[in-house]
């Protein structure tokens, strides 16, 4: 079942994030996953976002998705994201059924 890792995030040092966009790429191919959006806030409806960006990728499995996440490479480039940005990682699968809300 493909599994969506959604990332929220607040940019705070925009050299640094470069750096961090310019090497994460190859490490989600690398573990099947596939950028499916990438987007600025434009409104909010309810509630509080926890970033003005948003990214959405996707993977086969929660497997695929932990190998990515806990995998050397990734692992790496956690201290040069934390240093350019305040960022929210979380996955979802679809686990209602076909009638739930």
């Amino acid at each position: 079942m493909p599994v969506f890792v959604i990332g929220q995030i607040t940019v705070r040092d925009a050299s640094r994030w470069q750096d961090y966009l310019s090497k994460v790429g190859g490490t989600i191919a690398r573990h099947g996953g596939e950028v499916q959006f990438r987007g600025g806030l434009s409104r909010v409806f309810a509630g509080a976002p926890s970033g003005d960006k948003v990214v959405m990728i996707k993977f086969a499995d929660q497997a695929a998705a932990d190998r990515w996440h806990d995998s050397p490479e990734y692992q790496a480039l956690v201290a040069i994201r934390d240093a350019a940005a305040t960022v929210t990682l979380v996955s979802f699968s679809d686990s209602f059924p076909p009638d739930s809300p």
